[in-house]
Order: structure tokens, then sequence, then C-alpha cells
């Protein structure tokens, strides 16, 4: 199976003042299609400035990020921005959700982005809120909702697009047991109809769920290790 995710030597050093910071010192690290990958270190090791270049969110200081057979540094902001919104689909910790919209039209944004037509948007959103067992509450707004629905709601904000990688910064850190639970079940369901899952968690029971577990330590890979 093909490398979906090549990074090559890669380096992310920020200056603040007269300090530069060197989050990334020379990462190098392969992900094929449909692997389950989590992401652990401990505050300060990289793990969330690699989250951000794996999204294309940040671009490194130096080293090659192939993805999809494409070097990003080749592409323009205006493809970057597509990629983004095509291939790969966020979840983040604080869900990011806007709290004037209704779960339909939160999970609906990035079908906006992609040009598609109302009717269709809503088919859709309708679909994917289904999908992680929120049919019955596309009316509701983020506030009438518990943190794992609106959790829910996120992962299928994420999906909307049929994106080939999804990208979880700390799915289950604000969730309760109980919660986090249902929410990592809904990964494993995503991993298993084929999508590529990149998860970034502390939490050593959420990592062991996955199928690879990548530790970070000053910036570097410390450990890579299949366990399933």
């Amino acid at each position: 199976m093909q490398n979906i995710i090549s990074l090559q030597a890669i380096t992310k050093h920020y200056r603040m003042g007269q300090i530069i910071i060197k989050a990334l010192n020379g990462i190098d690290i392969n992900i094929k299609s449909n692997e389950y990958v989590a992401l652990m270190g401990p505050s300060g090791s990289g793990k969330s400035t690699l989250m951000n270049m794996l999204g294309c969110l940040d671009t490194p200081t130096s080293g090659n990020y192939i993805l999809n057979n494409q070097a990003v540094a080749q592409l323009t902001q205006d493809q970057l921005a597509e990629i983004r919104n095509r291939e790969i689909g966020f979840v983040f910790q604080t869900f990011n959700l806007l709290p004037r919209l209704s779960a339909l039209e939160n999970v609906a944004l990035p079908l906006i982005y992609s040009g598609m037509g109302k009717r269709k948007r809503n088919d859709r959103s309708k679909e994917m809120l289904s999908a992680v067992g929120l049919g019955d509450r596309t009316d509701h707004k983020p506030n009438e909702m518990s943190g794992g629905q609106r959790q829910r709601v996120a992962i299928a904000r994420a999906l909307v697009n049929r994106p080939s990688i999804i990208l979880a910064d700390e799915p289950t850190g604000n969730l309760d047991s109980k919660t986090s639970d249902e929410i990592i079940k809904i990964f494993a369901d995503i991993h298993a109809q084929g999508n590529t899952v990149i998860m970034v968690t502390h939490e050593e029971e959420v990592a062991q769920h996955a199928h690879r577990i990548i530790r970070l330590k000053d910036g570097l890979v410390d450990s890579d290790e299949n366990i399933k």
C-alpha cells in the first residue's frame, strides 16, 4: 500500500524576539493509506506543530512534505485551501462549531466552500449526522447539545466532504470516560470504512485503540511502533 503522507527531514523553528524555538528538529514519518495512527508526547514535544503541518495549516522551515504524491511546498495558497477542504477532515478538542448555526448548518459548511447546491448539501449533511447517531438533532444549536453530541457534529462535519484523511487533535480531551469511549468507537468505524486516521492524544488508553503509536520528544520521533 502506498504512502499517503511522507515527511522528510521536517523542521519547524519559530522566532520569539531574540529566541528561536525549535518545535520540530528533523522528522521523518511515512503513513500509508488507511492507517490508524496515534501521535503522543509530552507538552512541548512538537505534536501540535506536527498536526498543523500534516493538515497544511503550517509550513515547515525545511524538509519536504509529500501528500498524496504532491509536494505541498509547491502548492499555491488556493491549492492548499482546496486540499484542506477536499482531502483532510479536522476534528478539534474544542469542537470549533459556530454557535448560531444548527447542527445541520455546521456540518454543511465545508460543502458551501466546495460549491455544492443547497439541497444536495442538506441531504449529505443529514446523512453524516445520521452516521454519527444524531439524525434527530439536525436543528439543534451547539448550546442545546452535550459535549459528546457536539463532538459528533464536529466529526460529521469532518467527514462531510468524504476526505481520505481525518486529523483529530485531542478529540476526547473535554469528554467524560463514557462519552470518550463512544467517540473512540466512531473513529474505529471511520477507519474501518477506509479512512486514514491520525489522532493526537495524551491519553495512553485512547492511543491503544490506534494500530500504530508515534511518540515525539523534543521535536524528534522518540519511538514508532505498530501495536496491531
